[in-house]
C-alpha cells in the first residue's frame, strides 16, 4: 500500500541528509510532491509501504524528527 506521508527532519539534519533521503525515495517508486525549508526541514510525498519502514527507522536512529499521514486540516 502506498500513502501520502509529510515526513520533517530534525533541525540539525543537512541537506545531505534530506537530498539522500528523497533520492532513495524516488528510486523506491515514491513521489515527492512539495520541500519545506523555511519553517521546518521537509517535504510531503507519496511514499510506498516498503520504504515507509526504512524511513521509521531514520526516525528512530537517524536525521527525520517524525512522519506522519497528510491530510486535510479544517477550522471552524
Amino acid at each position: 500500500m502506498t500513502g501520502k506521508y509529510i515526513v520533517v527532519f530534525k533541525q540539525d539534519a543537512t541537506q545531505e541528509d534530506i537530498d539522500k533521503c528523497t533520492n532513495e525515495l524516488t528510486a523506491a517508486g515514491g513521489e515527492v510532491k512539495d520541500r519545506y525549508d523555511t519553517i521546518m526541514k521537509g517535504f510531503s510525498a507519496t511514499i510506498p509501504a516498503t520504504f515507509l519502514l526504512q524511513l521509521q527507522n531514520l526516525q528512530n536512529n537517524g536525521p527525520i524528527d517524525y512522519i506522519e499521514p497528510d491530510s486535510t486540516v479544517t477550522t471552524q
